[in-house]
């Protein structure tokens, strides 16, 4: 494993333009709704973050404590884990601005996040491989590896994990989710291959597997984990046409409201495209 992986910065807000990067959120909620995309990314309206964002997010701050320390050789109880997830509440809910609707929602919150990072925390095996890395930013140039064309722009993305199982690196990410959901590979597509081709290219090793573990928010928290295999020259062609596809919607300024599933969860639902007229 390069060194350099080892040692690089924890990852910062990311706020360039459409043109400095491109990440797999962007072209995932490109892919969803050009018109979402716009909204947030040109047109820079804000939104406020939901509760069920903070959730995730507070997740991942313990799970990374957690990880870091291992990096180190440590495991740290789970409920130290908890309390310095605790400790450090109050900071998280001043810099995402979070407006509870009452004290009741806010410690019900709390005890969902303790709740997931222990059921996480318990199912870990003891012989898990440690860390490689943790939580780390890598930002490579996009370059079509089956033609050698340059893209000109940058993928970057945020690795939660990489762990050093005995067959090779396996890259994980975490979510949280209100409900068990299929395993299906295709929905992960873009952002595991993503996550892919920014590892080769950064550490010059291949994955021998990629993993989405979820933390699901049911009345008793479950986890659930799924691995996929390596990417193949299959993946990496489909990624690389999605991406011409998004460089293209960018030059020519089309970005179409694109009625679907996802609007129900959307921020724009209300506020912006149902005044939308093409």
């Amino acid at each position: 494993m390069s060194s350099t992986l080892l040692t690089l910065d924890p990852p910062q807000k990311q706020t360039g333009g459409v043109w400095d990067y491109i990440s797999p959120s962007r072209l995932n909620l490109w892919i969803r709704c050009p018109l979402a995309f716009r909204l947030k990314y040109l047109d820079g309206i804000p939104t406020p973050t939901s509760p069920a964002l903070f959730v995730g997010k507070r997740c991942h701050s313990g799970l990374e404590d957690h990880y870091r320390h291992r990096m180190l050789g440590v495991t740290l109880p789970p409920d130290q884990v908890i309390a310095r997830m605790e400790a450090g509440w109050d900071q998280a809910v001043e810099d995402e601005q979070m407006d509870f609707d009452s004290t009741a929602e806010e410690t019900a919150l709390r005890q969902q996040v303790a709740g997931l990072v222990r059921a996480y925390l318990a199912q870990v095996p003891p012989d898990e491989p440690r860390p490689l890395a943790v939580e780390v930013t890598m930002e490579v140039p996009l370059v079509d590896p089956l033609n050698g064309e340059d893209l000109g722009v940058p993928l970057l993305g945020i690795v939660d994990l990489v762990l050093d199982d005995p067959d090779g690196p396996v890259v994980r990410d975490f979510k949280t989710s209100s409900r068990s959901a299929p395993p299906f590979e295709v929905t992960h597509e873009v952002q595991l291959t993503s996550y892919g081709y920014l590892f080769r290219h950064t550490t010059g090793r291949e994955e021998v597997g990629l993993e989405i573990h979820s933390l699901i928010k049911t009345k008793t928290p479950k986890i659930e984990g799924h691995h996929y295999p390596a990417r193949t020259d299959a993946h990496f062609r489909r990624l690389f046409g999605v991406i011409r596809e998004y460089l293209d919607a960018l030059d020519t300024g089309r970005f179409n409201y694109r009625p679907g599933w996802g609007c129900a969860m959307c921020d724009f639902r209300e506020s912006h495209c149902r005044q939308w007229d093409g």
